[in-house]
């Protein structure tokens, strides 16, 4: 039997997409005029909406629920509109150890409660731990956002890891471009990535002892 064709793609009118969205058509109209949402297509003097649009629309509602307002919901599209594509950010193909999550603005917002600024975005995606995937989030390390997460729980302010992570990066380029020109220079090319856990090893060893020096240098 051949292949069914795929229904196409949901299409609302103004009125019925505001009710889908539990909005009056005003307030949708305001949140258009606001840039917050994505223009419709239009045919001849009928605007169509679709499922990107009702997405956003209780993206948007989640958003104001936590507390955000409708300027930092307006600046914080704007940040993931111009954030780099998922794509670009984790290297498709490229081996790695770290599990990307894939999140909803609000998800993300519920994760750092409340610190999930425009400024705090921007950092974010220019380290590159997060990129965009249409209307999806999605952080390059289940590790690292549940360690950012803990920090924040804490009472260390997001932006703080961020500029933490700046610094941490830097030292981590230079670990392994050392561990990568040691094992180049002496093992052959296809045993580095056999190896890579004992350049971990070390690396884990020597900040452990770091931190054991460090906290009794402070009594903590």
């Amino acid at each position: 039997m051949p292949a069914e064709a795929p229904e196409p793609p949901h299409e609302y009118r103004v009125a019925e997409l505001a009710e889908a969205a539990g909005i009056t058509v005003r307030t949708l109209r305001f949140y258009r005029e606001r840039g917050l949402i994505p223009p419709p297509r239009r045919e001849g003097r009928i605007a169509w909406y679709d499922e990107r649009h009702l997405a956003r629309l209780r993206t948007i509602a989640a958003l104001l629920e936590r507390g955000h307002t409708l300027t930092g919901i307006a600046d914080l599209t704007t940040a993931f509109e111009s954030g780099r594509d998922v794509g670009e950010v984790l290297e498709l193909g490229t081996p790695s150890e770290e599990e990307p999550v894939r999140l909803t603005p609000e998800e993300l917002a519920d994760h750092f409660a409340g610190e999930v600024t425009p400024e705090n975005l921007a950092a974010a995606l220019d380290l590159g731990y997060l990129a965009t995937d249409g209307e999806d989030i999605v952080h390059v390390s289940r590790r690292l956002l549940d360690v950012s997460a803990a920090l924040v729980r804490e009472g260390v302010p997001l932006a703080e890891v961020l500029k933490a992570g700046a610094r941490v990066r830097e030292h981590a380029e230079a670990l392994a471009e050392l561990f990568a020109e040691v094992l180049g220079a002496h093992v052959r090319e296809g045993d580095v990535q056999r190896l890579r856990p004992l350049a971990k090893s070390v690396v884990e060893a020597e900040l452990s002892m770091a931190l054991d020096r460090r906290l009794r240098g402070t009594g903590a």
